[in-house]
């Protein structure tokens, strides 16, 4: 069962809530975290993406950006702009894509430490491989400000005293309560005070909750997981109860979260004309022409292509997947399969320079911008994952294609710290 517990966390004062909270480090690169904190020295980026304070051509990986990351994390609690709680708390975080909306969206968080034996005995199961470099990347984060600045986003199988619980809670006032100005997306936040919700809430994570699942943020976990484990072994006196040991996430029952769509761009169709291309699809899909106006997937084993023009739905044939594989039903894995390997010659995903991804959140309307400009030949738009597929898979112990899942909104940084003594 899934261990959680309370912490003391790092908060900002709610009078600069709004500049502090920032979106995550790996959202956004260097030159446009410049501009999005431009005249602003309390956004949280200056932490996370401190080689913004730095003269250009410095990246996220020098020696000096880490350097500045601790001086920039030590300033912010110097000034006051983070304050540390007195006692260990949980929290709920909250947040909608269309939060003035009368039938607006929110789904329901609760912030929280995950313990790393979890991760590393898979009771927090992941879905997506990690790389090595990346890893190592957020380790010297995390080593260096010997805290979690940023959370992990993780999903648990819902439970319905947990939902009660957080409904009472946030039907009262939030401590923070904003919508962010660069996409609109509503953000709320909730301090639980009293001990024994707390208590309560521990216990039926251990209880009633089997596992919990990364939704997004696997190289934090990682990450996070193994400084943990690196403290552990250089600690002779360690207990197991130690800060280091645990890590902070924000934790979303699976009913509430909506995964977002995570589309293909190629850049040639592999020395094929458009109808040489248009017959071998036919082999494993029916294909139907459906005009210039955007077309977007609407079931499961369905994907549209825009190509030359016009959008295309393209309706997998039956052998051509296996629904009662946990990776053999996905989208992803049919298109990969039967058209980026077979036909466009694309074998690794991950590092094919012909093919790009696009997440949903920027439209169907990005791929036929990028085909129409010629800077791509073809694009394919997928139908989504579900929650059940990913905890499917997870379950499973198998490991999804690149780039399939999209969440949002991404969890905004700042609202929380976790710090490791």
């Amino acid at each position: 069962m899934s261990v959680i517990k309370p912490f003391k966390g790092w908060r900002p004062t709610e009078d600069i809530v709004l500049q502090l909270a920032s979106r995550p480090y790996d959202v956004l690169n260097t030159e446009e975290a410049r501009k999005e904190c431009e005249g602003n020295p309390y956004s949280l980026l200056h932490v996370t993406k401190a080689e913004i304070d730095l003269p250009e051509g410095h990246k996220d990986s020098d020696l000096e950006t880490y350097i500045k990351v601790v001086e920039n994390f030590n300033a912010f609690k110097d000034y006051g702009w983070l304050v540390q709680d007195k006692e260990e708390k949980l929290y709920i975080y909250a947040q909608s894509m269309n939060p003035t909306e009368a039938n607006a969206h929110w789904q329901y968080g609760i912030v929280a430490c995950a313990w790393s034996e979890d991760y590393v005995n898979k009771v927090i199961k992941k879905h997506e491989l990690t790389r090595k470099d990346k890893e190592e990347d957020r380790m010297k984060h995390v080593r260096l400000t010997n805290a979690n600045v940023e959370p992990v986003f993780f999903a648990y199988p819902a439970v319905a005293e947990i939902d009660s619980i957080v409904s009472k809670i946030t039907a009262q006032k939030p401590i923070y309560d904003f919508i962010a100005k660069e996409d609109g997306f509503g953000h709320r936040f909730w301090v639980i005070d009293d001990k024994a919700t707390i208590a309560r809430l521990v216990e039926l994570f251990a209880k009633d909750v089997p596992a919990m699942y990364i939704a997004d943020g696997h190289h934090r976990s990682a990450a996070a997981a193994l400084v943990g484990q690196e403290k552990k072994e250089h600690n002779p006196h360690h207990t197991g109860k130690e800060e280091y040991n645990f890590f902070m996430t924000v934790i979303f029952p699976d009913n509430q979260l909506k995964v977002i769509d995570y589309n293909r761009v190629v850049k040639d169709l592999n020395g094929l004309s458009k109808e040489q291309f248009i017959a071998a699809l036919g082999k494993t899909y029916v294909i139907e022409d459906m005009g210039t106006e955007i077309y977007k997937p609407a079931k499961l084993h369905e994907h549209s292509m825009y190509l030359d023009g016009r959008w295309y739905k393209m309706t997998a044939k039956e052998g051509t997947y296996d629904d009662n594989d946990p990776i053999g039903v996905l989208d992803v894995k049919i298109l990969s399969d039967n058209v980026l390997d077979n036909i466009l010659g694309i074998k690794d995903l991950r590092t094919d320079k012909r093919i790009d991804f696009v997440g949903g959140i920027r439209g169907l309307g990005e791929l036929k911008r990028r085909v129409d400009n010629g800077e791509m030949a073809v694009a394919f738009a997928m139908y989504p994952v579900s929650m059940k597929q990913i905890i499917d898979i997870a379950d499973s112990g198998n490991i999804m294609p690149p780039k399939t899942t999209w969440f949002e909104p991404k969890l905004r940084s700042g609202l929380v710290i976790h710090t490791l003594d």
